[in-house]
């Protein structure tokens, strides 16, 4: 009885680091701000050749995701970087992220400018840039995959983690699949307001690390 109880406690626990670094992901790479400039590069192509192109981003985005994963700790070793700089530095990376989608600037934000709009109109290969990075695996979420994998290190934590970066990417593959159907039925001003609301989870995660990384300084200090 009591093993069961412990085991039951133990699956309660990992299931909400789960859905935690899950929401936390979605809400910092947001995929919905991306479906406009999606839309935009893909206006000319068959449903086909946007399927194949949003495939392909979802899977640079991924591979983006997992080698700042795994190569992020020798990245802050090689540099002498700490986990709480980075923790501070990434939480103010994301909360600015997320003032960018609360004042809808989050193109300018991610470098978009009209420059870069129109060289990739200009472009066939538009899946890595700017779609896969900067719009969608920023520094924002490259910080904070690296943030979780320095602070779990059980085999159990690290495959719920992948498994959550597996998922976001699998949904931001739906979303861009679907993001004529997005456009048409929510238009720019639905995508604005429900970026808004992203926006305000995306600056309260930012803050949270950032609040946790002070506390977490002045316990060690006392």
């Amino acid at each position: 009885m009591i093993c069961r109880s412990v085991t039951k406690r133990t699956f309660a626990k990992k299931m909400n680091y789960f859905l935690t670094s899950l929401v936390a992901l979605i809400s910092v790479i947001n995929p919905l701000a991306t479906v406009p400039i999606f839309v935009g590069l893909t206006g000319n192509k068959s449903q086909q050749q946007i399927r194949s192109i949003a495939l392909r981003t979802s899977i640079n985005m991924l591979v983006i995701l997992l080698i700042s994963f795994f190569a992020g700790n020798y990245i802050l070793s090689f540099f002498g970087i700490s986990l709480n700089a980075l923790k501070i530095t990434g939480g103010l990376i994301i909360a600015s992220s997320g003032f960018a989608l609360l004042t809808g600037s989050i193109m300018k934000h991610k470098g978009i400018k009209e420059e870069v709009k129109q060289d990739a109109l200009t472009r066939q290969e538009v899946s890595l840039t700017p779609l896969a990075i900067p719009m969608l695996a920023g520094p924002g979420a490259i910080s904070m995959l690296i943030t979780y994998r320095q602070q779990y290190e059980r085999l159990t934590d690290v495959m719920l983690l992948l498994s959550s970066v597996v998922l976001v990417s699998l949904i931001t593959f739906v979303v861009l699949l679907v993001s004529r159907i997005i456009v048409k039925n929510l238009g720019e001003s639905g995508i604005n307001a429900l970026s808004r609301i992203v926006g305000f989870i995306v600056i309260a995660i930012g803050i949270e690390f950032i609040i946790s990384t002070i506390v977490a300084l002045f316990d060690a200090v006392q």
